[in-house]
This record gives C-alpha cells, structure tokens and sequence, in this order.
C-alpha cells in the first residue's frame, strides 16, 4: 500500500509540476510588470464585465488548478475583486485547448461544445456569489500606504517594507537585496527609477518560487498528498458502471471530482473509461466540470487566502452548477 501511495504521489508530481512551474512564474510576471492600476480597472469593478474577462482569460491560459492558484492570488492582491478571482479559478483549470481536443477526440463534438460553455456560464455565476461575498480575503495593494522603490522601481506596501533614510528623507524597498543596493550608492538611485530589466527579471523569479512557495506551497503539496491517499486506498474499478449507471453516478461523479485531484486533459479519458462501463453521460460531465476546480490545494489554499466561508460557499456553487449542467446535458 506504501509504494503504490509514492508511485501515484509521484505520478501526480511529475503530472502538474510543470504546469504548476508555469503559474508561479506567471504569478511573478503579474506582480513585477502588471500595474495595480490595471487590475483594479479591468478586474477589480463591480457587474459582470470583470467576470467575464477573468473567465475567457482563464480559459486561454494553458495551465491546470494548482497552477492558477498562484496566479489568482497575485491577481487578488494587484486589486481584482473576489468575484472575478474565483471565476478565474473556475475557467482557468477546467477547460483548455488541450483538453477541448482530447475530449473532442475522445467524446465526441458533443461533450467539448457543451464543455466550453458550461465552463463559462460556471464561471460566471461563481464569480457574481463571490461579489456578493465578504470574507477575511486579504485587502489589495491600495495606493495608500504605498512608495516606490528607488532601485527597481516597484510600488511596495510602507508598512511592510524595507526602508533607509537619506538626507532626512526615507526610501522604502521590495526587498533586502534592493535596500543593500540603495545604502551602497543612494546617489544612484535618488531621483532615478531605474527599471534594469535584469532587475526586474531577478525580482520575478524571487517572488514566483520563492516568496509564491512560501506563501501556498504547503497547502498544495498537502493537496497532493491527500488527492494520492485517496487514489491508493480508494480504487475504482468495474464496479463504477455497474452501481452508478443511473441517478447515483451523479451523487457518485461529484464526490469523486472533490475528492480527487484530475486534471482537465487527465479527466478526459477517465470519463471515457467509466461511460464504457455504463456511466451516465450527465454524470461523466460532473467529472470534467468537477474534478479539475476542487483540488484539495485549491482547497486549502482558498481557505488559508479568503477563508473558511467563502470556500463553503465555493463548493456549494460550484456542486450545484456542476450537477444542474451535468443533468441538462443528459437531456440533450
């Protein structure tokens, strides 16, 4: 049971760790080049315009659940609202290019034109409950409270952030390495914003994969590790047609999608399995809208982030969209 718990960990490692590569350092690029101001315009107003974009961005971005979570949380703090964070992190895992052509493959026109959209009317209506929510999520940067570092031009946040005093005036920094920088020759920088793109490049990858993996990197490999458990002592077999071909493989398609860690392109051809076993076509649509946007990072991470609310009512939304499109899809 031991080694075929660390054969599927590293099974699920070797799956998501370079689309998780791709979100950290995305989340980086967000944070060093992508202005406040941006986000707060386009991502941060009320209605459902910034649901929108946050849905088709995240349809168009080529990474999985965990990869969007750093993503989103660099979002959250540049001052998108929640409701077009939680969107984002509804479109961006369940559906893909890659895996709108596999399932168009595998499944039929049918199921990837019906995916698509689903994908989008899912993330919109989770996005419009998260603006009605209110949370503990963490506030944005605000222009308050803000300055500008003099080394590598960043706005950092003064009550967090580095400082040192020179000719009576105090200079605030992102981190360490720029406050070094700064006391070794503050004529330098005074009065100059330099945006060395070296610098700047620096300053990406110490944010993606170093301050980005402190920050969630525990709760997503927890995650991992309780999605591995549950596949190595939780098997599903022959059985699955047998037992949940009618009313109950919805029941059963929803508890497996939450409980499990599938990937959107992975879950493809696990839906195509169990339909050959007898599954529900409906029930099969819950795995693909499920399984890729309840991760137990995405979990864990959600909670840490916004709170143990706000995740309650992610799931539920989420659960109950699922089962709604899973069922009209069965109509069609």
């Amino acid at each position: 049971m031991i080694i075929q718990y660390l054969i599927v960990f590293k099974e699920y490692l070797i799956e998501i760790l370079p689309v998780l590569a791709i979100g950290f350092l995305l989340s980086g690029l967000i944070h060093e080049f992508v202005p406040s101001g941006w986000a707060e315009r386009h991502l941060g107003g009320g209605g459902i315009k910034p649901i929108l974009y946050a849905t088709l961005i995240g349809i168009l971005l080529p990474i999985c659940c965990l990869g969007s979570l750093p993503v989103a949380v660099s979002l959250h703090r540049k001052g998108a609202k929640l409701g077009p964070v939680l969107a984002f992190l509804v479109a961006t895992p369940a559906t893909s290019v890659t895996s709108l052509l596999v399932s168009y493959s595998l499944l039929g026109p049918k199921f990837a034109i019906f995916e698509f959209f689903a994908v989008i009317a899912m993330g919109l209506v989770v996005g419009l409950a998260g603006n009605m929510m209110k949370g503990r999520a963490r506030d944005p940067l605000s222009p308050v409270g803000q300055a500008r570092d003099p080394v590598c031009g960043m706005s950092v946040e003064v009550g967090k952030a580095a400082r040192a005093e020179h000719s009576g005036e105090m200079y605030y920094f992102c981190c360490s390495h720029c406050q070094q920088a700064f006391e070794g020759n503050p004529g330098k920088y005074v009065g100059n914003y330099s945006r060395q793109i070296a610098h700047r490049v620096k300053h990406v990858f110490r944010y993606a994969f170093v301050d980005m993996v402190k920050e969630i990197g525990p709760e997503m490999l927890l995650g991992l590790a309780l999605a591995a458990l549950v596949a190595a002592v939780a098997p599903v077999g022959d059985f699955v047609g047998a037992h949940f071909g009618g009313g109950l493989g919805y029941l059963f398609s929803l508890a497996f999608g939450v409980t499990m860690y599938i990937c959107a392109t992975a879950s493809v051809p696990l839906v195509d399995a169990f339909l050959s076993q007898g599954m529900n076509i409906g029930a099969g649509m819950v795995i693909l809208l499920v399984g890729p946007v309840t991760s137990w990072g995405t979990i864990l991470v959600l909670r840490k982030e916004f709170g143990g609310r706000i995740l309650t009512i992610y799931l539920a939304v989420v659960s109950v969209m699922a089962l709604a499109l899973g069922f009209c899809f069965s109509l069609i």
